[in-house]
Protein backbone atom coordinates (compact mmCIF):
# COMPACT_ATOMS: atom_id res chain seq x y z
CA UNK A 1 0.00 0.00 0.00
CA UNK A 2 3.15 2.08 0.21
CA UNK A 3 6.83 1.88 -0.62
CA UNK A 4 9.73 1.62 1.99
CA UNK A 5 13.39 1.25 2.37
CA UNK A 6 15.52 0.67 -0.53
CA UNK A 7 17.24 -2.00 -1.88
CA UNK A 8 20.86 -1.71 -0.26
CA UNK A 9 21.31 0.09 3.01
CA UNK A 10 24.33 2.68 3.73
CA UNK A 11 25.96 4.02 6.47
CA UNK A 12 23.42 4.67 9.01
CA UNK A 13 20.32 2.89 7.56
CA UNK A 14 20.23 5.34 4.28
CA UNK A 15 18.37 3.47 1.57
CA UNK A 16 19.98 3.40 -1.66
CA UNK A 17 18.94 2.56 -5.22
CA UNK A 18 15.74 3.36 -6.48
CA UNK A 19 13.61 3.32 -3.37
CA UNK A 20 15.88 5.94 -1.89
CA UNK A 21 14.51 8.56 0.44
CA UNK A 22 13.52 11.57 0.57
CA UNK A 23 10.84 11.08 -2.75
CA UNK A 24 7.26 11.47 -3.16
CA UNK A 25 5.52 9.23 -5.01
CA UNK A 26 1.39 9.50 -6.60
CA UNK A 27 -0.61 6.73 -7.16
CA UNK A 28 -1.15 5.60 -10.75
CA UNK A 29 -4.69 4.83 -10.96
CA UNK A 30 -5.01 2.91 -13.90
CA UNK A 31 -2.24 0.52 -13.14
CA UNK A 32 -3.73 -0.40 -9.22
CA UNK A 33 -6.37 -2.08 -8.41
CA UNK A 34 -8.52 -2.76 -4.78
CA UNK A 35 -10.15 -6.15 -5.34
CA UNK A 36 -12.45 -8.41 -2.74
CA UNK A 37 -13.99 -11.38 -1.95
CA UNK A 38 -16.07 -12.74 0.43
CA UNK A 39 -17.94 -16.16 0.59
CA UNK A 40 -21.84 -15.86 0.68
CA UNK A 41 -25.19 -17.66 0.80
CA UNK A 42 -23.91 -20.00 3.68
CA UNK A 43 -20.34 -20.39 2.18
CA UNK A 44 -21.52 -21.77 -1.30
CA UNK A 45 -21.06 -18.78 -3.18
CA UNK A 46 -17.74 -16.82 -3.37
CA UNK A 47 -18.98 -12.64 -4.12
CA UNK A 48 -15.89 -11.09 -6.09
CA UNK A 49 -16.02 -7.05 -7.05
CA UNK A 50 -13.39 -4.17 -7.46
CA UNK A 51 -13.24 -0.68 -6.58
CA UNK A 52 -12.68 1.77 -9.35
CA UNK A 53 -11.93 4.65 -8.26
CA UNK A 54 -8.41 5.02 -6.04
CA UNK A 55 -6.36 7.81 -5.51
CA UNK A 56 -3.30 8.14 -3.07
CA UNK A 57 0.37 8.89 -2.13
CA UNK A 58 3.71 7.71 -0.77
CA UNK A 59 6.30 9.07 0.86
CA UNK A 60 9.80 7.69 1.64
CA UNK A 61 11.94 9.59 4.37
CA UNK A 62 15.44 10.02 4.33
CA UNK A 63 15.80 6.86 6.60
CA UNK A 64 14.54 4.66 4.03
CA UNK A 65 10.78 4.16 6.00
CA UNK A 66 7.79 4.86 3.91
CA UNK A 67 4.21 6.63 5.29
CA UNK A 68 1.32 6.66 2.44
CA UNK A 69 -2.40 7.02 2.14
CA UNK A 70 -4.94 5.02 -0.16
CA UNK A 71 -8.30 6.80 -0.98
CA UNK A 72 -10.65 4.37 -2.24
CA UNK A 73 -14.54 5.75 -3.44
CA UNK A 74 -16.59 3.52 -1.71
CA UNK A 75 -19.38 4.35 -4.35
CA UNK A 76 -17.16 2.45 -7.10
CA UNK A 77 -17.26 -1.10 -5.79
CA UNK A 78 -18.83 -3.20 -8.87
CA UNK A 79 -19.45 -7.27 -7.91
CA UNK A 80 -21.26 -7.06 -11.77
CA UNK A 81 -24.64 -7.17 -9.93
CA UNK A 82 -26.71 -3.74 -10.09
CA UNK A 83 -28.54 -4.78 -7.22
CA UNK A 84 -26.34 -6.35 -4.86
CA UNK A 85 -24.41 -3.89 -5.43
CA UNK A 86 -26.97 -1.27 -4.30
CA UNK A 87 -26.87 -2.68 -1.16
CA UNK A 88 -23.36 -3.33 -0.49
CA UNK A 89 -23.50 1.04 -0.87
CA UNK A 90 -26.17 1.42 1.54
CA UNK A 91 -25.79 1.85 5.04
CA UNK A 92 -26.05 -1.81 5.93
CA UNK A 93 -22.56 -1.92 4.59
CA UNK A 94 -20.16 0.36 3.16
CA UNK A 95 -23.04 3.36 3.66
CA UNK A 96 -22.05 5.38 0.40
CA UNK A 97 -23.68 7.90 0.69
CA UNK A 98 -22.36 8.90 4.14
CA UNK A 99 -18.45 8.02 3.94
CA UNK A 100 -17.73 8.37 0.63
CA UNK A 101 -13.76 7.28 1.27
CA UNK A 102 -12.44 4.32 2.21
CA UNK A 103 -9.04 5.41 3.86
CA UNK A 104 -5.64 3.30 4.33
CA UNK A 105 -3.11 5.70 6.01
CA UNK A 106 0.15 3.80 6.52
CA UNK A 107 1.82 5.51 9.71
CA UNK A 108 4.96 3.22 9.41
CA UNK A 109 6.29 1.03 6.49
CA UNK A 110 9.77 -0.67 6.71
CA UNK A 111 11.87 -3.40 4.50
CA UNK A 112 11.41 -6.25 6.65
CA UNK A 113 13.46 -9.06 4.58
CA UNK A 114 13.78 -9.35 0.92
CA UNK A 115 11.21 -7.52 -1.08
CA UNK A 116 8.78 -7.76 2.12
CA UNK A 117 7.58 -4.44 3.56
CA UNK A 118 5.97 -4.50 7.00
CA UNK A 119 3.18 -1.95 7.61
CA UNK A 120 1.16 -0.44 9.91
CA UNK A 121 -1.62 2.38 10.10
CA UNK A 122 -5.38 2.35 9.98
CA UNK A 123 -7.78 1.44 7.60
CA UNK A 124 -11.76 3.35 7.89
CA UNK A 125 -13.94 2.10 6.51
CA UNK A 126 -18.29 3.53 6.75
CA UNK A 127 -16.74 6.05 9.12
CA UNK A 128 -15.07 3.48 11.98
CA UNK A 129 -11.41 3.74 12.25
CA UNK A 130 -9.13 0.49 13.55
CA UNK A 131 -5.47 -0.63 13.27
CA UNK A 132 -4.04 -2.09 9.95
CA UNK A 133 -0.86 -4.40 9.95
CA UNK A 134 -0.28 -6.06 7.13
CA UNK A 135 3.40 -7.10 4.81
CA UNK A 136 3.27 -6.11 1.41
CA UNK A 137 5.72 -7.27 -1.45
CA UNK A 138 7.68 -4.83 -3.80
CA UNK A 139 7.29 -6.34 -7.11
CA UNK A 140 8.76 -3.82 -8.99
CA UNK A 141 11.30 -0.33 -7.83
CA UNK A 142 12.81 1.57 -10.64
CA UNK A 143 13.25 5.30 -10.50
CA UNK A 144 10.18 6.23 -11.85
CA UNK A 145 7.73 3.26 -10.43
CA UNK A 146 7.31 1.44 -7.70
CA UNK A 147 4.25 -1.32 -7.32
CA UNK A 148 3.44 -3.20 -4.02
CA UNK A 149 0.88 -5.93 -3.61
CA UNK A 150 -0.88 -6.95 -0.49
CA UNK A 151 -2.98 -9.74 0.62
CA UNK A 152 -5.00 -9.18 3.67
CA UNK A 153 -8.20 -10.14 5.51
CA UNK A 154 -10.64 -8.01 7.23
CA UNK A 155 -13.54 -8.77 9.21
CA UNK A 156 -16.28 -6.72 8.10
CA UNK A 157 -17.93 -6.61 11.86
CA UNK A 158 -15.22 -4.56 12.93
CA UNK A 159 -16.24 -1.58 10.81
CA UNK A 160 -19.98 -2.13 12.09
CA UNK A 161 -21.31 -3.84 9.07
CA UNK A 162 -23.22 -6.54 10.65
CA UNK A 163 -26.18 -7.09 7.98
CA UNK A 164 -26.66 -11.07 8.17
CA UNK A 165 -29.87 -12.22 6.33
CA UNK A 166 -30.53 -15.71 7.99
CA UNK A 167 -26.59 -15.85 8.11
CA UNK A 168 -26.68 -16.04 4.86
CA UNK A 169 -22.79 -13.77 4.80
CA UNK A 170 -20.00 -15.54 7.28
CA UNK A 171 -16.54 -15.13 7.52
CA UNK A 172 -13.65 -12.34 6.56
CA UNK A 173 -13.62 -10.77 3.63
CA UNK A 174 -10.04 -11.39 1.67
CA UNK A 175 -8.97 -8.07 0.15
CA UNK A 176 -6.37 -8.00 -2.46
CA UNK A 177 -4.21 -4.41 -3.73
CA UNK A 178 -1.88 -3.74 -5.96
CA UNK A 179 -0.76 -0.15 -5.51
CA UNK A 180 1.51 1.13 -7.98
CA UNK A 181 3.16 4.34 -7.72
CA UNK A 182 5.02 6.82 -9.88
CA UNK A 183 7.12 10.02 -9.64
CA UNK A 184 4.74 13.22 -9.72
CA UNK A 185 5.33 15.08 -12.93
CA UNK A 186 7.58 18.26 -13.18
CA UNK A 187 5.07 21.32 -12.27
Amino acid sequence: MTTAGGNETSGAGQAAGPLAGPANWQLDPSSSTVTFSHKSIWGLVTVRGEFSDLSGSAEILPDGSARGRLEIAAGSLDTKHAKRDKHLRSADFFDADKHPQIIVDITTATRRDGENVAASGTLTVAGQTKPLALTAAITEATDQSVTLTADTQIDRADFGMSWNQLGMVKGLAQVNVVARFVKPAAA
